[in-house]
């Protein structure tokens, strides 16, 4: 049967977030015409005949705890620059046939069903999705808020690793987009040891981190000794106020500092500062500061500013991680895929460097072509 046949679903926690909302809108737009794949790297030629789904092949659904529905979450989007003008109108009835199949997460205040239950509720979800549609698969996708560290001894599992446990036990492959624990939680690991699902995580690399993946490196290879990296990040919208608590903030800087530290050898001094700027809305600012020395001991500085949209940068990137996972689990890979670290800040594995990530992702897609 060939790709375009078969209707693979994409379930989405946070479902009515900014970048589940623009992947849906952006997979639309592309699947019309509308605007060329510009960031969507399976896409590009070596993905060609690698089996993928095809994008007007993708189903979306999803949970979450708001009740703001699709259409006008991308109206707000483009009021904000996020979306282009118009295309919220233009793409209204796929936006509302996404809406339609989000149902409602947990747990909310005063919600007393234990994990047991919550888990069998969303893994319920998940099953009826997958029969509804005729879905030949389906592949969980976290994009929501960032979730502080579970404190020491806590018994109930975070919220992010229920919605885990409740993907493996639909069937699903999962795919951690965010810093949370996911399937990291330790109660979770014999379950993960022996789901035969693939998955990947955690933590997308869209922005400040992906030029520190880059940039980290050369100093490596020139043999550039690097003193200090320091950073700060301005950002408003959903991400600046979650990202406000210190907890949800440490597990983010986590992952910036762990790439640091697994390129150079040692994390350098210095630290990432993320500050919420309501008035930016989705956009957002990374500055960093680099401190190496140079032959001879010559102190030297390199300064980087990246301006962007979150957004816009992780849509097109989970819309590749469903599609690869997709594929994997079509062809009976299981497990974690260090292949995709391409895409994640702490991935599954794997080199630490892009360049490097890029092509074990390369490898990957020709093990897909090769596969029946």
């Amino acid at each position: 049967m060939s790709a375009t046949a078969v209707r693979t679903g994409v379930w989405f926690i946070g479902a009515r977030g900014s970048v589940a909302t623009t992947a849906m809108a952006g997979c639309a737009a592309v699947v019309a015409g509308f605007h060329p794949a510009a960031g969507v790297v399976t896409e590009t030629a070596p993905f060609a005949g690698s089996g993928l789904p095809a994008l007007n092949s993708l189903v979306f659904g999803g949970h979450d705890t708001v009740g703001c529905p699709l259409p006008k979450r991308a109206e707000a989007l483009a009021a904000g620059g996020v979306l282009p003008h118009g295309l919220p109108s233009a793409v209204r009835a796929e936006l509302a046939a996404a809406d339609a199949e989000i149902r409602p997460g947990g747990p909310l205040p005063g919600d007393t069903r234990t994990d047991e239950e919550l888990i069998a509720a969303f893994a319920a979800d998940l099953t009826d999705f997958g029969r509804r549609g005729d879905l030949a698969r389906t592949v969980v996708v976290n994009v929501a808020s960032t979730e502080a560290v579970p404190e020491p001894g806590e018994k109930r599992l975070p919220t992010s690793s229920l919605y885990a446990a409740a993907a493996l036990r639909a069937g699903c492959p999962y795919i951690n987009f965010t810093p949370s624990t996911g399937l990291r939680a330790p109660a979770l690991q014999d379950t993960v040891a022996d789901c035969g699902l693939p998955h990947a995580g955690r933590d997308g690399k869209t922005g400040q981190t992906l030029l520190r993946s880059v940039l980290a490196p050369m100093f490596v290879q020139r043999a550039l000794p690097v003193r200090a990296w320091s950073g700060t990040n301005l950002l408003g919208g959903g991400d600046g106020a979650a990202l406000a608590d210190p907890g949800a903030a440490a597990a983010k800087n986590a992952g910036k500092e762990r790439v640091l530290a697994d390129t150079l050898g040692a994390a350098p001094e210095g630290e990432v500062h993320i500050d919420d700027v309501p008035a930016l809305g989705d956009w957002k600012t990374a500055w960093d500061h680099i401190a190496f020395d140079g032959f001879l001991g010559a102190r030297m500085v390199l300064q980087t500013t990246w301006q962007g949209c979150d957004s816009a940068l992780a849509a097109p990137l989970v819309l590749d991680l469903a599609r690869l996972l997709a594929r994997a689990q079509e062809v009976g890979l299981t497990g974690p895929r260090p292949e995709l670290g391409f895409y994640f800040k702490d991935p599954d594995g794997g080199p630490a460097a892009l360049s490097e990530q890029y092509i074990a992702l390369l490898a990957f897609a020709e093990r897909l072509r090769g596969e029946k």
